[in-house]
């Protein structure tokens, strides 16, 4: 048998493949995809998967033979191997890094040798109960009449008849052991005292972790006209294009062209990825999915713990068997779950910051990254925003992409009307009340006479962005990032919202020694305390990331507000993007300058899109809504474009702009940053 030498990718940010030698006995199973065990340097043990198998040695002086192949079935298929080669390439990083950031931990344990490899993914197991043989029922009469001196053991044994369908003449099945105990109310003493007599045995079934409960599915929704229209032009553009801009204003009806879509391409036994930005969107829009879709809809997002991503994992790669997800929502880490067979993938709010990852590597775009993604499996790819980013409403100019509009609201539901506050000449004019103009207060008491709701948005969490010496003006810095951290009142700390540094509160000045520093400026927790002064009896909530990391956090604020338990909801950017009240009729949008004037390239389109992003939210259903902006340039360009819902206007100011300096989309930029340890 001639010699074999596998490329090996392992989850480090060490520049290329591991060439491992395939000892004989493994020679049948090593192809790529398979997940091996490797040992790297004196006495590290890492989990790998094979890039290729080929027979060139390497010019090695000693050349390791592979440890151990965990499964002779392959964990990663032909296309996710082509997607991380891709972005390792594309964002400058290594494979092991894309393939780290890809594959839940639990998959990919490391040890030293001398040690047991650390946690592995375990399937739940459950424990369930049957008889210990094929009874007949005169023999089950015969063991009952036996047992009528130990009443509990009785208990137990007539519980199981009733559970298991013995009774009523059903299949048999095994009964769960924790519902055994409860019904009969006895102890697992009893049932094992059953067991040592040879009359019931325990077994081991595997069970999800996943809510995996039978749902009585819905038919889809019947389209408006203008709704059936743009889904038959997306439609005729897929035969032309892979990928078709979707651009629909705020409450417009995308959701559905997306779910009539959805449809189509399960039908054809194909797999859906459907991206959101946030995932605040998945809690409500998960509902709508299974309502009509069922259990093979799955959510994938970072809240989940690492038994828990690994078993979603399983359960996409298991799209062959009938028992996977064919339909997965999620945020931007999904776009590495092992699909084996996609044929749509949808990027909703397409043009959100979020889907880019700034830290660690890889450094990628989930949007550009799953049109990738869709290439390699031959899918197509729709991208939807009521805003889209100037990129990619480039490539609908230069004809790249395809493109459809959706220009009115859902039902005749009017826009918002849009207020100017100037809160310049509020101050002037002391009618201030503390952050909040005469306009949002009339606006919010209106609003809350009448039962309805408000939304407040700050883009800042946090109490004061910073806090300051009034005698010298020094500021806390991070000792790593250099910029200036946040006060976070709640948790009595200096935040750094980019490395995530934590410090306690100075009680002086770190520079000259003064006591008594000033908070400036200010974020969502400090607007939630001055709310509870102006409106003590609102309830009032907070959604921003410090309030939200909670598994299920997400879906109990959205929960509360749509149930009318939340008077007015205050939060960053995540309460902005597609999220759906009916009760909602007021928005204030606290400080539109500080987005405006961030020192970015892409900071006017980012405001717009937020400004339009977050007024969409208000009077989505009967009534029309009010939005309040509050700033100190009511000339600015971009604010006149919101009060305008123009889009297009915005569009070409940007792409003026932008040609001219050189920015993209009309050219590519590369940030790369050098750091030393002094």
């Amino acid at each position: 048998m001639p010699d074999l030498y596998a490329d090996i990718i392992l989850p480090l940010a060490i520049e290329g493949r591991f060439t491992y030698s395939v000892p004989p006995g493994f020679q049948n199973v090593a192809v790529p995809g398979v997940k091996v065990l490797v040992q790297v340097g004196r006495n590290k043990v890492y989990t790998g998967i094979i890039a290729k198998v080929h027979g060139e040695k390497p010019e090695l002086e000693t050349i390791r033979p592979i440890r151990e192949i965990e499964d002779s079935d392959p964990f990663a298929g032909e296309k996710q191997l082509k997607l991380w080669k891709w972005m390792a390439e594309y964002y400058m990083c290594t494979e092991g890094e894309v393939m780290k950031a890809a594959v839940p931990v639990i998959f990919f344990p490391e040890g030293d040798i001398s040690v047991s490899v650390s946690e592995k993914y375990k399937p739940r197991m459950e424990t369930f109960v049957r008889l210990a043989g094929n009874y007949s029922e005169e023999e089950l009469n015969g063991i009952l009449d036996k047992l009528t001196r130990a009443p509990k053991q009785l208990d137990v044994i007539n519980a199981y008849l009733y559970l298991s369908g013995f009774e009523i003449g059903m299949e048999v099945r095994p009964v769960k052991k924790s519902l055994l105990l409860k019904k009969s109310g006895s102890t697992s003493a009893s049932v094992g005292d059953l067991v040592k007599k040879g009359i019931l045995q325990n077994i081991y079934i595997e069970t999800g972790r996943l809510e995996n409960k039978d749902l009585m599915t819905e038919p889809l929704n019947r389209l408006s006209s203008s709704q059936h229209s743009v889904l038959e032009s997306v439609q005729d553009q897929f035969r032309q294009r892979d990928v078709v801009l979707l651009h629909g204003i705020t409450s417009s009806g995308k959701t559905e062209i997306y779910i009539h879509l959805i449809e189509e391409q399960l039908k054809k036994g194909k797999q859906v990825l459907y991206l959101l930005p946030e995932i605040a969107l998945t809690a409500q829009i998960i509902n709508r999915l299974r309502k009509h879709f069922g259990n093979i809809t799955g959510v994938y997002h970072s809240r989940f713990t690492h038994q828990e991503r690994a078993e979603i994992w399983k359960k996409v790669a298991e799209n062959d068997t009938g028992k996977g997800y064919r339909l997965i929502l999620g945020v931007r880490s999904s776009v590495f779950l092992p699909f084996t067979d996609l044929g749509l993938v949808i990027v909703d709010e397409e043009h959100d910051a979020s889907y880019k990852q700034q830290d660690p590597a890889p450094r990628y775009h989930a949007r550009d990254s799953a049109i990738m993604l869709a290439g390699f499996h031959a899918a197509k790819t729709i991208l939807g925003s009521a805003t889209p980013s100037v990129e990619s409403y480039s490539n609908v100019i230069s004809r790249k992409y395809g493109f459809a509009g959706l220009m009115e609201r859902y039902g005749e539901v009017r826009l918002p009307e849009i207020i100017l506050a100037d809160t310049r000449e509020a101050y002037r004019k002391k009618k201030m009340v503390s952050h909040f103009t005469p306009e949002l207060l009339n606006a919010m008491d209106q609003a809350l006479a009448s039962e309805e709701q408000i939304i407040l948005f700050r883009n800042r969490r946090g109490f004061s962005p910073y806090v300051e010496c009034p005698e010298c003006g020094w500021i806390q810095l991070c000792r790593q990032c250099a910029v200036s951290m946040t006060y976070h009142k709640a948790e009595r700390s200096m935040l750094c919202h980019y490395c995530g540094d934590r410090r306690a509160v100075p009680s002086v000045c770190g520079s000259c020694g003064s006591p008594g520093l000033a908070a400036r400026g200010f974020g969502t927790e400090k607007i939630e305390d001055e709310i509870k002064i102006v409106f003590p009896s609102a309830r009032v909530a907070r959604m921003d990331q410090d309030t939200t990391r909670g598994k299920n956090s997400f879906g109990r604020i959205i929960r509360e507000f749509e149930e009318k338990r939340i008077d007015i909801l205050i939060g960053t950017q995540m309460i902005s993007k597609g999220l759906d009240f009916e009760n909602l009729t007021v928005v204030g949008i606290l400080n539109a300058d500080s987005m405006l004037n961030f020192p970015d390239f892409r900071a006017h389109e980012r405001s717009f899109q937020l400004m339009e992003q977050v007024s969409g939210r208000a009077g989505r259903r009967q009534k029309q809504g009010k939005v309040i902006i509050q700033t100190a340039d009511p000339g600015n360009r971009i604010i006149r474009l919101v009060l305008r819902h123009d889009y297009s206007g915005m569009y070409r100011m940007q792409a003026e702009e932008r040609k001219t300096f050189r920015y993209p989309p009309f050219s590519r930029m590369i940030r790369i940053v050098l750091k030393h340890r002094d």
